[in-house]
């Protein structure tokens, strides 16, 4: 009989260890104590990112067995699933947890949303070296210290803007590792990370899952059936989120009229644009640009 899935929430979450918590979707700790995490399947609904700094854990994401020592970076994705944790009594991490749409909301270029999420499926845990080690450190208290100062007026852009620049940091990282690394990918990696460049260059224009897995010389089935091995997310929902995201940063960071961004992104009509925005976000793009 297959183990039931336990859904672990941001909200849960900001009850680890010593937290400090935004309520827009950001949740920092120093520490996941034992029994945290359920020792049963797990799917995590948001975005981790931890250092270890001393101490180890072990823990299986997708069935795969990992283990971090002090000194590596270690990557959740959200909808993948954690088990089998397990910790030293003295392991301790810096971990920074993040909501989906809290993460797209700094990160404001599209191309790079899927850039960290890719490379954590292929690379859950990396190795940093002493500078990267201190980058991110600093970050952390960084970020902490400025979430827990609630009568700085601009409070919640300040640390937006040091996540984005903690983001490039990070995608340092990856190039650097990108670079030395000649890992051997699946073929479902490989035709993932194919979809996804054609995405990033036609979101635009083409909506259609069967146009991408044309390009790709496959059956729009065998498409989604490969981003839902990958990521845990359909191929539709990969084009939704894409062009879900354009929409938010054009409302919120240009000054484009609905019309223009309905002509850019080929929409029908504003009004289809609006009830599809509606659909995924739960407001119209109008509300959404005044809030």
């Amino acid at each position: 009989m297959t183990e039931h899935i336990i859904d672990t929430t941001l909200k849960e979450a900001s009850r680890w260890g010593n937290p400090e918590y935004m309520e827009e979707g950001l949740v920092l700790t120093d520490n996941i104590p034992a029994g945290s995490i359920p020792n049963k399947p797990t799917r995590l609904n948001f975005i981790m990112l931890a250092l270890c700094r001393q101490g180890s854990a072990q823990y299986s994401i997708d069935t795969t067995q990992q283990t971090v020592n002090p000194g590596d970076l270690f990557f959740v994705s959200e909808r993948h699933i954690v088990d089998s944790y397990t910790a030293t009594p003295d392991f301790e991490c810096l971990c920074i947890m993040v909501s989906t749409p809290f993460y797209h909301s700094f990160v404001q270029n599209v191309k790079n949303v899927s850039s960290l999420l890719l490379f954590s499926r292929n690379n859950p845990v990396v190795t940093l070296t002493p500078k990267e080690q201190k980058v991110f450190a600093d970050y952390y208290k960084t970020i902490r210290e400025k979430m827990a100062d609630h009568e700085h007026h601009y409070r919640l852009e300040l640390v937006k803007s040091l996540l984005l620049a903690m983001y490039y940091d990070m995608s340092n990282v990856i190039w650097r590792i990108e670079q030395q690394g000649d890992r051997k990918q699946s073929r479902a990696d490989v035709l993932f990370a194919q979809f996804i460049h054609l995405l990033e260059e036609n979101y635009k224009s083409e909506r259609f899952v069967s146009w991408y897995a044309k390009k790709l010389y496959i059956t729009p089935k065998y498409l989604s059936d490969i981003c839902k091995q990958v990521s845990k997310r359909t191929a539709n929902e990969w084009i939704d989120n894409y062009v879900v995201l354009e929409l938010r940063v054009q409302l919120k960071n240009s000054s484009k009229t609905i019309k223009e961004i309905t002509e850019e992104l080929n929409f029908p009509n504003q009004s289809f644009l609006g009830k599809y925005f509606k659909e995924h976000v739960g407001m119209s793009p109008s509300d959404y640009r005044k809030n």
